[in-house]
Formats: structure tokens, C-alpha cells, sequence
């Protein structure tokens, strides 16, 4: 299965970004061994329009239109479910088991995400109920992505 982060903002050169692509470089080189592949990092332009409502919905369409036909999605949320990180590698690993091709892990720009996006969400996760800079937030789920796979291939970097 593919795994693909589509996010509202940009990050920009600098320990962030670098950091993140350490964890996604870690991820894909690791993964394929166990059916898991990381396909790519689609980054959005914040919209610049008036209301949230319209931003959410704009931000919305460019997603939609960049996603994978048929991929299961996996929305970032202050008030999605909260996971402990075996629980998250189960939900990959199950979600590989079913055999489908694509999955998009979506954060969401300042306003959140469209109501659009929740109705057709496979899951809804936080990582924690404190509210992330979306920098931070690229980071943390590249790291989970990789902790992950090496809960899944019984690899000793989660200590439990």
C-alpha cells in the first residue's frame, strides 16, 4: 500500500523540513519489506479567501483533486480519536491487509478541514489534544509513520 502526507501549507527550507524528510526517508526505505511504500508529499497553497468556510472548502477541492482514485483517507484532528502508537501501526497494517492501493494522511491548513472531507474519511486521528503548528504536525506523523513500521517488522526502535 501506498502512503502519501497531502497538507494546506508549505514548509519552508530549515530544521523542520529537513527533519520530516529524515523520517519519510526512513519510512520509505524501510516499508516495502512489509507492503508499506511512502508515495509522496502533496503540499497546497493556504486559500486567501475572506471567510473560513469558503478556505476550508477551497483547500478541500485542491485535496480532493490530487487524491488517489479509491484511496482510504486518514484526516489530522484536534478531536479525531487519540491512538497510542502500536494502535496506529495496527490500523496501517490492517488497512494494507485489506488490499488497497492508496492511503492519504491529510493535515489540514489553519481553519481545519471541510466538513466535506470528514464525511468520506476512513479515520479520523489527533496526535494529542494540544493544538500543533502545522511544521510540527508534518513532523510527528512522519515519525509515527516510521515508528510504525518498525512495530510491524518487530524492529527494536519502539521500546515499549
Amino acid at each position: 500500500m501506498r502512503i502519501g502526507l497531502f497538507a494546506v501549507g508549505r514548509l519552508k527550507a530549515g530544521p523542520e523540513k529537513d527533519l520530516a524528510a529524515r523520517y519519510l526517508d526512513r519510512f520509505a526505505k524501510a516499508g516495502p519489506a512489509i507492503g508499506l511504500e511512502f508515495s509522496r508529499v502533496a503540499e497546497f497553497s493556504e486559500s486567501r479567501a475572506s471567510s473560513a468556510d469558503t478556505r476550508k472548502r477551497e483547500e478541500a477541492a485542491m485535496i480532493e483533486k490530487s487524491l488517489p482514485e479509491g484511496a482510504l483517507l486518514v484526516l489530522l484532528d484536534e478531536r479525531g480519536k487519540a491512538m497510542d502508537s502500536p494502535a496506529f501501526a495496527s490500523l496501517l497494517g490492517s488497512y494494507r491487509d485489506m488490499g488497497k492501493r492508496d492511503l492519504a494522511v491529510v493535515i489540514g491548513g489553519a481553519d481545519g478541514l471541510d466538513p466535506s472531507l470528514y464525511a468520506r474519511a476512513d479515520a479520523v486521528l489527533c496526535l494529542g489534544k494540544l493544538t500543533w503548528p502545522h511544521q510540527l504536525v508534518r513532523i510527528l506523523i512522519a515519525e509515527q509513520l516510521y515508528r510504525a513500521v518498525t512495530i510491524l517488522s518487530g524492529h527494536p526502535y519502539h521500546r515499549v
